[in-house]
């Protein structure tokens, strides 16, 4: 040590440190060593200060620039949903505008069909009127050619008897009450065969004008007929469209619906047939449209009980999606949001799980139609049972931290034949119908 001391002496020479009191004076002998150790531990708090400073001001800066970022994301997707939300109310308004057509639509021609089979009545009963004119033309033709065959009858009677010598005068007298007769009666005859004939033509002429309106008829149910074939194929088309960008069979899923919802009913009429056995093409196009509407019926049952729209309503933050994450498989879709959040089903189901699950913390599953199932994770308050039965929309939980999980969250999963697949496939192909 006094080596030491005696090498730094040309650097730090000795140095005496003086404490004056009242009554005396002491002093503090400062070796070399003692002010290097002292000037090194001091540059070293400097140092520290200085580090730890800078440290603070950059981390500082560093979250001010996060939270920046945070809010615009925030911001961005608040627009976007805003958006999706408003275009879901314009899908929502087209589509009861267009079932408002359909019903007004189905109620002219209900209307019209009505007063086609009115026409038509009216039709066959001008067209029995007539064959009965025509029947009593002719049986007045036949009676006018009888009086005629008479009268020569009695000609020749008359000549015959004025030959033989009979009384002119009694002869002519009774000619002249037979020609009297036959007068009367021809005059009959004509005057009911102008009659037949006139009633003849103003039937022609009704029928005529029934028919034009009849085409006036034809033309307008077919109008209407394309309007709804137009809105059958605008109504039925994103619904299709959607399944399919889902991965689902439209036939198999169609012909599933149907078998859980066979009764049949209602006012829907069977396929008539004219009085020659033929069907009605007006018929068959209305029983087309008919199908149609059938078909789309089953399409809104089937998107009740498949999970096309988002488990959360409220402001969210989507942090993770589906694939491999940190070297494993992220099997499902993450939304980050306040503890609290609601959690809505996504389509109709029943409850086949609720309670606490390794990893997952709290966990609620919902077994759908198709052989599709949804999982809740990570919630903090579960607000269903096992075996019951929700529907889309239905509260089913709240967000929250359980389980392994770095922060409140929703982890949702949709796995199809216990396969687990991406969420937004389902969610993406109902944006454009929900």
């Amino acid at each position: 040590m006094n080596r030491l001391n005696h090498r730094l002496e040309n650097v730090f020479p000795e140095r005496r440190l003086f404490l004056r009191s009242d009554n005396e004076t002491r002093y503090i002998l400062l070796k070399p060593v003692t002010q290097l150790i002292g000037i090194v531990g001091s540059t070293a708090v400097v140092a520290w200060s200085i580090i730890a400073t800078s440290i603070l001001i950059m981390d500082n800066i560093g979250a001010g620039n996060f939270r920046e970022q945070a809010k615009r994301d925030q911001a961005f997707y608040l627009e976007r949903l805003n958006a999706l939300a408003d275009e879901r109310d314009i899908r929502a308004a087209e589509a009861l505008a267009s079932q408002e057509q359909f019903n007004t639509a189905l109620s002219q021609i209900s209307v019209m069909q009505t007063q086609l089979l009115e026409t038509q009545e009216r039709r066959r009963e001008l067209e029995i009127g007539m064959e009965a004119f025509q029947e009593t033309l002719r049986r007045v033709s036949g009676e006018r050619e009888d009086a005629r065959d008479k009268l020569q009858e009695l000609n020749a009677s008359l000549e015959g008897e004025t030959e033989t010598g009979q009384n002119p005068l009694s002869a002519a007298r009774d000619l002249e009450t037979t020609v009297d007769y036959l007068a009367g009666a021809l005059s009959e005859t004509a005057g009911e065969r102008d009659t037949i004939v006139a009633d003849a033509q103003a039937a022609l002429i009704a029928a005529d004008e029934m028919a034009a309106e009849l085409k006036i008829l034809e033309d307008r149910n077919n109008e209407i007929f394309r309007t709804l074939e137009e809105a059958m194929t605008v109504s039925v088309e994103p619904l299709d469209k959607m399944f399919r960008k889902a991965g689902l069979s439209t036939d198999n899923l169609l012909k599933q619906v149907r078998r859980g919802y066979s009764g049949q009913g209602g006012p829907l009429a069977p396929l008539s047939f004219s009085t020659r056995g033929e069907i009605d093409p007006s018929t068959e196009r209305a029983n087309s449209i008919i199908d149609k509407l059938d078909e789309l019926n089953l399409y809104r049952i089937a998107a009740e009980k498949a999970p096309f729209t988002m488990p959360v309503k409220n402001n969210y933050r989507f942090t993770s999606g589906f694939g491999p994450r940190w070297g494993r498989m992220h099997n499902g879709t993450d939304f980050a949001a306040p503890v609290g959040t609601p959690i809505y089903a996504p389509a109709d189901g029943v409850v086949t799980f609720a309670g606490w699950s390794s990893g997952y913390g709290r966990l609620v599953k919902i077994k759908h139609d198709f052989g599709i199932e949804t999982r809740y994770a990570h919630q903090s308050r579960i607000r269903v049972k096992v075996g019951q039965r929700v529907s889309r929309g239905d509260r089913i939980g709240d967000i929250g931290n359980s389980g392994r999980s770095t922060g409140p969250h929703l982890h949702y999963e949709i796995r199809v034949g216990g396969r687990p697949i991406n969420p937004m496939i389902y969610i993406k192909a109902g944006q454009n119908v929900f």
